[in-house]
C-alpha cells in the first residue's frame, strides 16, 4: 500500500504539492479544539500498517508544536508503519550554544521532542552554524535539501548580469554554490550585530558590483535588519535596486514592508514559509528526499 500525506494546518496548498510529486494517498487530519484549549488528533483513513507522512508548517511554532507531537504520536499508537516528518523550514536551530547566564541550547531539547515521536525528516537548509549535521542532535534518520539548485534557477532565468551578495562571512560557502549554479561572480560583507534588530554591514567592493545587478542571498530572513542594512549600503554605493532573495520567509513584523521601503527592487523566496513572496518552489526536491526515506 502507498503512503499516507496528511498536513498539519497552514501547509496545505505546499502538501498538495508534494503528493503530486510523490503519487500517495491523501488523508485528513484533523484537529479537534476543546474548550479549554487541549488538541485531540483524528485521521482518515485507518494508518494501520501503512506509512505515514506528516506535513507541518513550522515557522512561529510554539503553538504548533504540540498538534504535530501528538499527531505523530497518535499514528503510532494507531499501528502506523512509520511516521515521517516534512518541516520545509525547521525551527529552533539558532540556539545552538548559550549566548547568556541562565540559558540552554533550546535547539537539543526541540531535536529530542522530534526525534522522539518521529522515525524519519527533511527539511530544507536549516541553520546549520555550530551543529554542522543534524545528526549532531537528531537521533531520528535527517535529510536535508538544498535551496541553492532552485535558487541558482531561478536567479538564471530571471535576473541579467546578476552579483551574488553575502550578508556576511556565515554565508559564504552558502552564496558561492548559488553563484557556481548562475555561473555569476559573488562577494561577501562583514556583518556586525549588536542587538536582536541592530545590524551594520560593511560597504561592497565596487569592481565586483560594476555593471551588473546585486542580488542579496540569505537563509532566514526574520526581522531583515541584514537585508536592509545591505540595501542601504548598496544604494550608496550607486548601485540599480538589489533583488532579495530568502529562503525561509519568517519576516517577523513590519519587516517585509520596511524591506520594501528600504529600496529592494524585488524580493523573493522559497515556498518553505507561506508568503506573498513565495516564487521557488521546493515541493519537487523535497518529494525526491521523501521518496528515498520511504525506500
Amino acid at each position: 500500500m502507498s503512503a499516507i500525506l496528511m498536513a498539519l494546518p497552514g501547509v496545505e496548498h505546499f502538501a498538495g504539492h508534494l503528493r503530486g510529486h510523490l503519487g500517495c494517498d491523501a488523508g485528513e487530519l484533523l484537529l479537534h479544539r476543546f474548550p479549554d484549549g487541549e488538541t485531540c488528533p483524528q485521521m482518515t483513513p485507518a494508518v494501520e500498517g501503512r506509512d505515514l507522512i506528516l506535513v507541518g508548517a513550522m515557522d512561529r511554532p510554539d503553538h504548533k508544536i504540540m498538534a504535530l507531537y501528538l499527531s505523530a504520536c497518535v499514528a503510532r499508537e494507531l499501528g502506523a508503519r512509520s511516521v515521517g516528518l516534512v518541516a520545509p523550514y525547521l525551527p529552533y536551530m539558532r540556539q545552538d550554544a548559550v549566548f547568556a547566564p541562565g540559558q540552554g541550547v533550546t535547539a537539543r531539547h526541540f531535536a529530542r521532542l522530534l526525534s522522539g515521536c518521529c522515525d524519519w525528516m527533511v527539511t530544507v537548509d536549516p541553520h546549520l552554524h555550530r551543529f554542522h549535521s543534524l545528526s549532531e542532535i537528531y537521533t531520528m534518520r535527517t535529510e536535508v535539501v538544498p535551496a541553492a539548485p532552485e535558487i541558482s534557477r531561478w536567479i538564471a532565468a530571471n535576473v541579467e548580469r546578476p552579483v551574488l551578495v553575502g550578508p556576511d562571512e556565515e554565508s559564504e560557502q552558502w552564496v558561492a554554490q548559488v553563484a557556481a549554479g548562475v555561473g555569476c561572480p559573488y562577494t561577501v560583507l562583514r556583518k556586525v550585530r549588536s542587538g536582536d534588530r541592530e545590524v551594520a554591514v560593511s560597504l561592497p567592493p565596487a569592481g565586483v558590483l560594476g555593471g551588473r545587478t546585486p542580488v542579496l542571498v540569505d537563509d532566514i530572513v526574520s526581522t531583515a535588519r541584514t537585508m536592509i542594512a545591505t540595501v542601504e549600503q548598496l544604494k550608496a554605493a550607486g548601485c540599480p535596486p538589489p533583488v532579495c532573495v530568502g529562503v525561509h520567509a519568517l519576516f517577523a513584523d513590519a519587516a517585509y514592508a520596511e524591506l520594501e521601503a528600504a529600496g529592494a527592487g524585488r524580493i523573493v523566496t522559497c515556498d518553505t514559509v507561506c508568503h506573498v513572496s513565495n516564487d521557488i518552489g521546493m515541493s519537487a526536491t523535497l518529494a525526491q528526499a521523501v521518496a528515498r526515506m520511504l525506500a
